[in-house]
């Protein structure tokens, strides 16, 4: 009887350690991965709706090391006034030419209106102190969220442009809430 009870235990613990030696080395590549590859990010206010809502939690690569394209969704470390990381979309990158019409709502970069169905509300002039570039400099981007009439971004002199070394990932998809998931 004894001797059928620690026949039990050994094999119980058996199981545990083999359980174990399987589920280790699955957990460190994925410790490892959202360390140096992927990272979790949370939406902050409401620049990027109808995109992202306040609270929604996104993965972005860590690895983004080129320059960013237009369209892209990023996420910078920080802006001139800011020390906390925000989420804004690409509109522009170096060498890109850029005007905004207020009057019309309409972007355009490269001499080509923009077709924008992600944006909410009208694209208007934040500050009046901003001085829109006619070109991306070097090195930059221009960046605005997609609540253009709620978001703080390039056109505030409190962001402007945003150098290539502040953006420290794109947003590659949105995992919270489950009913939102959208790989991007």
């Amino acid at each position: 009887m004894q001797s059928e009870t620690k026949q039990k235990k050994q094999a119980f613990s058996a199981g545990i350690f083999e359980l174990l030696g399987t589920l280790l080395p699955a957990l460190i590549v994925i410790i490892l991965a959202m360390t140096f590859i992927f990272r979790q990010v949370v939406v902050n206010g409401e620049s990027m709706e109808q995109t992202f809502y306040d609270g929604e939690r996104l993965i972005m690569s860590v690895s983004y090391d080129t320059m960013p394209s237009n369209n892209d969704v990023v996420v910078i470390s920080h802006a001139k006034e800011y020390d906390s990381q925000i989420i804004k979309r690409v509109i522009a990158t170096e060498g890109q030419s850029l005007s905004i019409d207020f009057e019309k709502n309409q972007v355009v970069v490269d001499g080509v209106i923009l077709d924008e169905p992600y944006i909410t509300g009208r694209t208007i002039q934040t500050d009046k102190n901003m001085e829109i570039p006619s070109v991306i400099p070097e090195g930059y981007v221009f960046v605005m969220g997609d609540n253009r009439e709620a978001s703080l971004d390039s056109r505030s002199t409190q962001i402007g442009l945003i150098p290539v070394t502040s953006i420290i990932g794109k947003v590659q998809m949105r995992i919270m809430p489950f009913d939102r998931f959208t790989i991007f």
